[in-house]
């Protein structure tokens, strides 16, 4: 099946799952993630603000940064950069996404935990995205060494994914 198509094909089996199913499993991933050991013993974590058919860990973006230096993406053009959060800097930015404003973006070395967002997940952790790249490209900068922890639905995880070279796994995949 080509990407297109499992887009679609995942899209379509999450609009199965109800709103309050959806927040269930949310909080599940969100409390999974803050005692994650990874996550626990990192200086800085990468997180994201999520769309509506993503995963609802934004909670956790508070809390995290009141121990450690929480990073968010923010997308200018073709490329994303990760920056601060900051309760306060946040707008709406591309793609109708919260972003913060302003600031200095972080080096790829220097994050040391970031979760990812995606479309479709395999278990030995192929990604499928939403078909821009920005993560892969991100993830395959010099100097990127992070743990990567996708996290998605249970209804998003699927047996195999088309790869192509420059698609990027991670190291670990969370699913409720």
């Amino acid at each position: 099946m080509d990407k297109k198509t499992l887009r679609k094909e995942v899209r379509a089996r999450l609009t199965a799952v109800t709103d309050e199913q959806k927040q269930l499993k949310s909080t599940m991933l969100a409390l999974a993630l803050v005692v994650h050991p990874a996550v626990r013993s990192a200086r800085v974590i990468a997180l994201f603000s999520p769309l509506g058919d993503e995963p609802a860990i934004g909670e956790i973006i508070e809390v995290l940064s009141r121990e450690h230096t929480v990073v968010l993406p923010r997308v200018e053009g073709e490329t994303m950069e990760f920056y601060p959060f900051s309760a306060s800097s946040m707008r709406e930015g591309a793609y109708g996404i919260l972003e913060p404003c302003g600031g200095v973006p972080v080096a790829p070395a220097d994050i040391d935990v970031m979760v990812v967002p995606g479309v479709a997940f395999t278990l030995s952790g192929a990604r499928l995205g939403r078909g821009k790249g920005f993560y892969d490209k991100y993830m395959s900068q010099s100097g990127f060494c992070a743990s990567t922890i996708g996290v998605c639905y249970e209804e998003q995880l699927v047996p195999s994914l088309p790869c192509e070279p420059h698609d990027i796994t991670v190291g670990e995949v969370l699913s409720r």
